[in-house]
């Protein structure tokens, strides 16, 4: 099932006996599973009808045999296993699954990826009392959209560039994402609905002219003087502005641009279909690639190759991070 799937099953109080949330993305197994334990039973019937376990700190019997209890004066009970994967001998859960007491909702918060020798893998997805999710982790390019989806739910709109920087800040973490996006939405003036970069700067404190998607657009402008000045902003503060990150984001970057060289359909939506990138923003690769030819891009690309190696110490037994940066802006530019 997907999420939104079984979201709306909850919310119309459509419970399945058994909810197996596997997967690296956490956010979208605590939404589910933070949801069940909150609205499913009324506080007063929690003390009795409620329990959490631990993966590591419980065993397959000891589950079934809570899971196997009637509740006290409820319809439900309701079993929380966080950290299943920890959880040994989980194959021998297939009995119990196999028959689920409907009573209990038994929701198990398997966060990595399930092995597929396991022979539990045969039962998941094949029993209609199992609700299994499957929660992957986001690409890098698909978080901005993630970023303006969250927010549209929740009757609130953001700029591009604004989801761009905090995709490039806060990376493919949804839950810091979702934290983030919260408090900007209660940090907001009344009736301001849309998040822009000031927003970002005032309340989160990523600067909206020295960061990385900035650098990025200067240097497809081939604006020397702001690429310098943000270069050295970022070697005056380091820990903020790592080179490694510095240098991986500029990487796919350029990759972009070198892979919209080649696009035979450079259309706005093709192009930003084929590049993974809001469309508003092709208009800027579109004129980064008139400034850079193909064997430029090829010839950066070897640059940052190199500065990588070097940040990591490879070839390199003095140079600070910011002298390297900044040697690798003028070969980048030059």
């Amino acid at each position: 099932m997907t999420f939104e799937q079984i979201m709306t099953d909850l919310k119309s109080k459509r419970y399945r006996p058994v909810y197996f949330l596997m997967g690296e993305e956490p956010y979208y197994i605590d939404v589910v599973s933070d949801y069940i334990a909150e609205n499913v039973l009324p506080e007063h019937d929690k003390a009795f009808n409620q329990v959490v376990m631990y993966g590591k700190d419980t065993s397959v019997y000891a589950l079934v045999e809570a899971a196997k209890r009637f509740p006290m004066m409820s319809q439900h009970q309701v079993v929380i296993v966080k950290e299943a994967q920890n959880l040994k001998e989980i194959d021998k859960l297939q009995f119990y699954m196999e028959k689920p007491l409907q009573s209990t909702i038994l929701v198990l918060c398997y966060k990595n990826k399930l092995d597929k020798r396991f022979k539990i893998n045969k039962i998941l997805g094949k029993l209609k009392d199992i609700a299994v999710l499957e929660s992957n982790k986001l690409y890098d390019n698909k978080i901005p959209a993630w970023i303006t989806a969250y927010l549209t739910e929740r009757g609130y709109d953001i700029v591009p560039a604004a989801a761009e920087l905090l995709k490039e800040y806060l990376g493919a973490d949804l839950n810091k994402v979702a934290n983030e996006l919260n408090k900007l939405m209660i940090t907001l003036p009344v009736n301001e609905k849309k998040i822009t970069l000031e927003h970002i700067e005032e309340n989160i404190g990523i600067s909206k002219d020295y960061n990385v998607t900035e650098l990025q657009k200067v240097l497809g402008e081939k604006n020397v003087l702001k690429a310098n000045r943000i270069i050295n902003y970022f070697a005056g503060n380091p820990k903020d502005n790592p080179i490694v990150m510095v240098i991986s984001s500029l990487y796919f970057y350029y990759l972009k641009i070198l892979k919209y060289h080649y696009l035979t359909d450079k259309g706005p939506s093709a192009a930003a279909s084929a590049l993974g990138v809001n469309p508003f923003f092709v208009k800027d690769y579109e004129a980064a690639a008139r400034k850079y030819t193909a064997p430029k891009i090829i010839q950066i690309i070897s640059v940052l190759r190199e500065y990588d190696l070097k940040a990591k110490g490879v070839g390199n037994s003095s140079a600070s991070d910011g002298d390297l940066m900044r040697e690798m802006i003028f070969k980048i530019l030059h």
